[in-house]
């Protein structure tokens, strides 16, 4: 019941929803949960942040890879930085490697967030423990546009941890990285905490995850969604 839910909010938003970036996007039906996911448009997309708190901490940078069928496509694949609200600490830096003067270059975030609407719409959102992006981007539309974002999304770190329990295996919250789950499928390595190449590794591993799944008998969205 939970995309028939999602549906309904979507129309719920819409009629809530101002003119601008976040109605252009509600206006662009969710596709169908019946439909195969080798038919459907993908947007692979990773945000860096300063901490884990929608309500207290900012977006610093956004990447989004394009995807349809299986094949990736770079040519349509970007990244943005975000002008910081605040000064960024050290230890968050250190993480995602985004200084306070590259920070102050940024675009807007008003600016960044309409550009991404604009690529997810029709689409399904692909993301590595997507609590992150689906909490972050809910806040700034609720901020921005006083409604939040209805969005189907597929988290590929769910993906995995439903495979492991489908097959007995124990695991560790470390088993269920990003790279770690790229090693495990052979998939190239990138640097970590990029949200460009984040981004990238997401839509390579769904991919990976997919295809063992796919036994020629059709891959159905619902199969697949988290949200």
């Amino acid at each position: 019941m939970l995309y028939p839910t999602l549906n309904l909010h979507r129309r719920w938003a819409l009629r809530r929803t101002p003119a601008g970036p976040l109605r252009d996007y509600l206006e662009t039906p969710f596709p169908e949960p019946s439909a195969d996911c080798r038919d459907l448009a993908f947007l692979a997309v990773d945000i860096e942040t300063t901490g884990l708190d929608p309500k207290r901490d900012d977006i610093l940078s956004v990447g989004w890879v394009s995807m349809r069928r299986d094949r990736i496509d770079l040519g349509n694949a970007g990244y943005r930085l975000v002008r910081a609200a605040r000064a960024i600490l050290e230890a968050s830096a250190i993480v995602h490697r985004i200084t306070d003067d590259q920070a102050a270059r940024g675009e807007l975030l008003d600016d960044v967030l309409a550009e991404l609407l604009k690529k997810l719409a029709g689409k399904v959102m692909i993301a590595h423990h997507a609590t992150v992006e689906k909490g972050f981007l809910n806040a700034v539309c609720q901020r921005l546009y006083g409604v939040g974002l209805p969005i189907p999304v597929i988290d590929t770190q769910v993906l995995a941890k439903r495979t492991f329990e489908r097959r007995h295996i124990a695991c560790k919250d470390s088993n269920l990285r990003l790279h770690a789950l790229g090693e495990r499928y052979n998939l190239p390595r990138y640097d970590a905490h990029n949200a460009l190449s984040d981004a990238l590794a997401a839509a390579e591993l769904f991919l990976a995850q997919a295809s063992y799944r796919d036994r020629g008998k059709g891959m159905p969205l619902r199969d697949f969604l988290t949200w």
